[in-house]
C-alpha cells in the first residue's frame, strides 16, 4: 500500500486568467476633435465665399496682403509705392468703401468735365451760327458787298467759322506781286471787321498764293513772305474797322501749301485770305502748340512799298 502511494503523481491543473486590455488613453479623441473642427471651418469658409460679393472678396484679399503693422497702426501701405517689387499697386491700407468712394468721385469729375465741354461746344455752335447769319445778312443787304458775293465764301468747319475772300481773274484783291489792298477789297475787309467788333472767340488769319513762283524767291523774298504780308495787311484793315486786335490769335502766310483748287495750282481762287473765328477747342489746340509755322510778328509801315518793288520772273505776271 505504501509503494502504491509513492507511485501516484499529483495532478497539477494550471488555470490562466485572461486579464483586460491596457488603457489606451484619450489622444485619438483630440485628433478626431481637430478633424471635425477643421471640417467645420472648411464648410464655413465655403459658405462665406459663396455668399460674399466680389468687392468684399477683394477687400479681404487686400487686407491680408497688407503688412500687420499697417493693418493695426495705419499709415502708407506697400501698395502705395510705384516700385516694380511685389506689393506695388494701389494703397492696400484703404478699405473697400474708401476705394468705391474714390472711384465714384473720379467718375463724377469726368462726367462734370464732359458736360462742361459739351456746354462750351454748344455755346460755340450757337455763337458761330449767329455770326454767320449776321455776316450773310450784311452781304445781302449791302449793295456794295452783294456785288462781290461770288468772292466771299463762308463755311463752318471743325475749327470754327471760316470766311474766305478769293481772287477772280479780272478782279484781284491786291496789286500784282504786292500786299497793296485794292479799294474793293478794303471795303469787304472793313465790313467784316465791323461785324467782328464784338466777337468773343479768337481769330486766325491766313494768306495764300497760287503756285506761280515769285521772282528771285530763291534769294530772299518769296511767296511765303508775300502771303504773310498780305495776311498782315488784311489784319490792319480788320482792326481799323473795329475788330479787337487782342482777339487775333495768329497771322500766318501759307504761300501755295494749301491750295483751294488742287487740280489747277495757278487758278485765281488759290490766291485768297482766310479768316477763321475759332471754337474754344480750336483755341486750346492752337495755344498748346509751341511753334506756329510762318507766324507773322513783324509789322512795318514800309512793307507794302518794299513788296511792290520786288522784281518778277521774266514773262511771269504775278498775282
Amino acid at each position: 500500500m505504501a509503494s502504491e502511494g509513492k507511485n501516484l503523481q499529483p495532478i497539477i491543473i494550471k488555470r490562466i486568467k485572461k486579464g483586460g486590455h491596457a488603457v489606451h488613453g484619450g489622444a485619438w479623441k483630440i485628433a478626431y476633435a481637430d478633424f471635425v473642427t477643421a471640417m467645420m471651418a472648411f464648410f464655413l469658409l465655403m459658405w462665406l465665399l459663396g455668399s460674399t460679393s466680389e468687392g468684399d472678396k477683394k477687400g479681404l484679399s487686400d487686407f491680408f496682403n497688407t503688412p500687420l503693422k499697417i493693418a493695426m497702426a495705419g499709415g502708407s501701405g506697400a501698395g502705395a509705392s510705384n516700385s516694380i517689387l511685389p506689393g506695388g499697386g494701389s494703397d492696400l491700407s484703404k478699405n473697400t468703401a474708401q476705394s468705391k468712394q474714390g472711384d465714384q468721385d473720379a467718375m463724377k469729375k469726368k462726367m462734370e468735365e464732359a458736360a462742361a465741354k459739351a456746354e462750351v461746344a454748344r455755346q460755340d455752335s450757337k455763337r458761330i451760327s449767329s455770326l454767320r447769319a449776321k455776316i450773310d445778312a450784311l452781304i445781302t443787304n449791302n449793295p456794295k458787298l452783294a456785288e462781290y458775293r461770288s468772292q466771299i465764301r463762308m463755311e463752318t468747319t471743325p475749327d470754327g467759322l471760316q470766311i474766305q475772300i478769293v481772287d477772280e481773274q479780272n478782279r484781284p484783291m491786291f496789286d500784282s506781286g504786292s500786299a497793296l489792298v485794292k479799294p474793293y477789297m478794303r471795303d469787304i475787309l472793313r465790313e467784316i471787321g465791323s461785324a467782328l467788333s464784338e466777337v468773343e472767340n479768337h481769330i486766325s488769319l491766313a494768306g495764300h498764293t497760287d503756285s506761280t513762283p515769285y521772282g528771285n524767291g530763291e534769294r530772299g523774298y518769296s511767296n511765303w513772305e508775300l502771303s504773310a504780308d498780305r495776311a498782315n495787311a488784311s489784319r490792319r484793315e480788320l482792326v481799323a474797322a473795329g475788330m479787337p486786335d487782342a482777339k487775333m490769335a495768329r497771322v500766318v502766310g501759307l504761300a501755295a501749301s494749301s491750295l483751294l483748287d488742287t487740280k489747277t495750282p495757278l487758278a485765281p481762287v488759290n490766291r485768297r485770305i482766310s479768316i477763321t473765328i475759332m471754337t474754344r477747342e480750336a483755341e486750346a489746340r492752337l495755344m498748346g502748340n509751341a511753334t506756329i509755322a510762318q507766324s507773322v510778328t513783324n509789322e512795318t509801315s514800309s512793307a507794302a512799298d518794299a513788296i511792290s518793288a520786288k522784281p518778277l520772273l521774266p514773262g511771269v505776271q504775278k498775282r
